[in-house]
């Protein structure tokens, strides 16, 4: 098996004012990094673990899944070096999603929640498990796909670059076949586009440099909430090929977004109905009124006591769950989206400590977003405080 095309593009998306995703396109190696941290450091973090990609050879003469985790160990070794003296980039990290293709085979090392995919006879295969809070609480069964896609910490990642001395990685291995198409990505475009928005995409695009650019848009056509950061490479038989793709040139940056088209369906007409005739009784008439009145004003009194009630009681309401950049957070009201990017909640305490820092197993007890008081829910963050947070 060898090489066939490759592409890769990076979007910044429609919401976040920088583009904190990296990624590596240096066949038979390629590699996705999505940043987080405050300021710049979320960049700095990704841009770290690219460049270990690019320029650490020491591993060049290991096997293919032993040379991926040596650069992954050795990206996090920067990362975390960097955050330790520079104090601008304290509790920066990415993740790092990364795959080389030796030998008819593909390894793939993976930290965070970034993804790599394989498309192969019509089907598209997640090749890589989640490291998040939402995926931790599928696979407890404590959450369905459809309560994690709205659930307030789904973008919080429990494993990452940078956060400590030494990283787990996540290593599997697969073999290839001829026509085999693996995508890398950053969450930024699974939370936009639907699975089966991706393999139509992948499998209707001529070139993979058109099928990058198409994510891209999809993404960004979705909400664009966060940075988008797509790799595709395909496997070739070692047989001569008389037709190949050939990379397009680069699409005009002014195409026309897809267009939502309004339609209007024309109604039959009504039959005009007049009315029969009535004696007027307005004695009867005022009362009839005056009694919705009475009980419109009746109801709207007992749902503003209701409301008033809940607002009383969510005032008084706390739970523990943690921010965009993985920072422990103590919330006041409940954990529920009314909409994206409007939580019934708001912070009320943030903590230095990492949810990556913590086990599984304290995760799990420590999200389980029961609603105390306020004293109650900061001194169960704490707890875990004095033992990581130095």
């Amino acid at each position: 098996m060898r090489l066939g095309d490759s592409a890769g593009r990076t979007d910044a998306g429609r919401v976040r004012r920088r583009n904190e995703d990296s990624f590596v396109l240096d066949p038979p190696l390629f590699a996705v990094a999505d940043g987080m941290g405050g300021a710049q450091a979320g960049e700095v973090a990704s841009r770290l673990a690219a460049a270990a990609f690019r320029e650490y050879h020491a591993a060049d003469r290991l096997e293919p899944a032993e040379r991926v985790e040596a650069i992954i160990q050795e990206a996090n070794r920067r990362i975390f070096e960097r955050a330790r003296t520079d104090s601008e980039a304290s509790g920066m990290g990415t993740t790092v999603t990364a795959a080389i293709l030796t030998n008819g085979r593909v390894s793939i090392g993976h930290v965070g929640d970034s993804r790599a995919y394989r498309v192969r006879n019509g089907e598209l295969e997640q090749l890589t498990e989640d490291h998040s809070l939402v995926a931790d609480l599928m696979r407890s069964g404590r959450l369905t796909p459809e309560e994690a896609d709205a659930h307030p910490q789904r973008s919080v990642i429990t494993r990452a670059l940078g956060t400590d001395a030494e990283v787990d990685v996540d290593m599997v291995t697969v073999d290839v076949e001829p026509g085999d198409l693996f995508l890398l990505c950053s969450d930024g475009l699974t939370t936009m586009v639907p699975e089966e928005d991706i393999l139509r995409i992948l499998q209707e695009a001529d070139t993979l440099d058109a099928a990058a650019r198409t994510l891209v848009r999809a993404a960004n056509s979705g909400g664009g909430e966060d940075n988008i950061t797509v790799v595709l490479f395909r496997v070739q038989g070692d047989e001569a090929i008389e037709e190949t793709l050939v990379a397009a040139p680069p699409a005009d940056a002014a195409e026309e977004p897809n267009e939502l088209e309004d339609t209007l369906t024309d109604l039959p007409p009504v039959a005009k109905v007049e009315p029969p005739v009535q004696e007027p009784r307005p004695r009867r008439r005022r009362s009839h009124w005056g009694r919705r009145i009475l009980w419109g004003a009746l109801g709207l009194a007992f749902v503003a006591l209701i409301l008033g009630g809940a607002l009383f009681g969510l005032s008084r309401a706390y739970f523990v769950g943690a921010d965009e950049e993985g920072n422990v957070t103590v919330y006041q009201g409940v954990p529920f989206d009314f909409s994206d990017g409007v939580g019934l909640y708001r912070e009320r305490y943030v903590s230095r400590l990492q949810a990556a820092q913590l086990s599984p197993e304290e995760r799990a007890e420590l999200f389980d977003h029961q609603l105390v008081s306020y004293d109650r829910a900061v001194g169960r963050v704490a707890a875990y405080e004095a033992e990581a947070v130095p």
